[in-house]
């Protein structure tokens, strides 16, 4: 399953059927990231942890690049009531930030070729952006985002780094509110196997092959004035090992696309630009 179509910045295809079940006994490798909340919220650090899923138990995600795990099913678990109000002292130019358009997919993702200042490279294989970004997530994370004042869009670009060997979808989830990105990111944080983003399968054109159903990943994220950015890797190949350079890959990209983001968000790109 993929996000988007392959084209740049094109148009979704027809909605997602439903999701199967999802699959059993998977493993999880969930790395936390650091807040950027822009004088929204605090800064925090969290831990990356092991996530064993257990065999027979119906919360356990499936690790596929294409996030079909997310169960459909009317029996599952309700959503619980969130809320989240922005601070006495959040800057007196929060409404013009967020009167800004959301960010395009241009300024998130500008580059197809990602060089790093440590020298690390990636290449961008894939975009897709949906305004319906409830066909993007799992439903817990729609159910949270539904509490508020809505989402303005999901924008998503797939990367493999230059030996082709990782596949890392980061994921911009713009909202309409700041306080709504406050609380996605605080249950996000708490539980990201719940409240997930799904992930790009490679297009054919990318020459790489879709990662197998229930292989390791890892997650990360970051917030913004108004988004949430996402990241989510896996090694091509469904490999468990090699965590701290999976891990590496993931922060790299995550904090490329944020900057990208915050930029975008503060002011200090242009919304024509791209």
């Amino acid at each position: 399953m993929t996000l988007g179509d392959h084209g740049p910045y094109g148009s979704y295809p027809p909605p997602f059927p439903p999701p199967p079940p999802p699959p059993r006994g998977r493993t999880w490798l969930i790395a936390g990231g650091a807040v950027g909340a822009l004088a929204v919220v605090s800064a925090v650090a969290v831990g990356a942890v092991l996530y064993v899923g257990q065999a027979g138990t119906a919360d356990t995600p499936s690790a596929s690049s294409a996030s079909s795990a997310f169960s459909s099913s009317p029996s599952a678990a309700p959503v619980p009531s969130v809320r989240a109000a922005l601070p006495s002292d959040a800057p007196a130019a929060l409404p013009s930030l967020l009167a800004r358009p959301v960010v395009r997919p241009s300024q998130a993702f500008p580059e197809k070729t990602v060089r790093l200042a440590d020298g690390a490279v990636y290449h961008r294989v894939d975009v897709g952006t949906t305004t319906e970004c409830e066909r993007g997530m799992s439903q817990q994370l729609a159910g949270i985002i539904a509490q508020g004042g809505g989402c303005l869009q999901l924008t998503s670009a797939l990367f493999t780094d230059a030996e082709r060997r990782s596949q890392v979808t980061v994921g911009v989830l713009s909202l309409k509110r700041a306080e709504d990105a406050a609380s996605v990111f605080g249950m996000v944080s708490m539980d990201p196997v719940t409240y997930q983003v799904v992930s790009l399968d490679p297009p054919p054109e990318a020459g790489l092959p879709t990662v197998p159903p229930g292989s390791a990943g890892v997650f990360r994220r970051l917030m913004t004035v108004r988004s949430v950015v996402f990241s989510n890797a896996q090694w091509a190949d469904g490999s468990e090992t090699r965590e701290a350079e999976l891990t590496e890959q993931a922060t790299e990209l995550l904090t490329y696309v944020n900057g990208n983001v915050v930029a975008y968000e503060e002011g200090k790109a242009s919304a024509g630009s791209g």
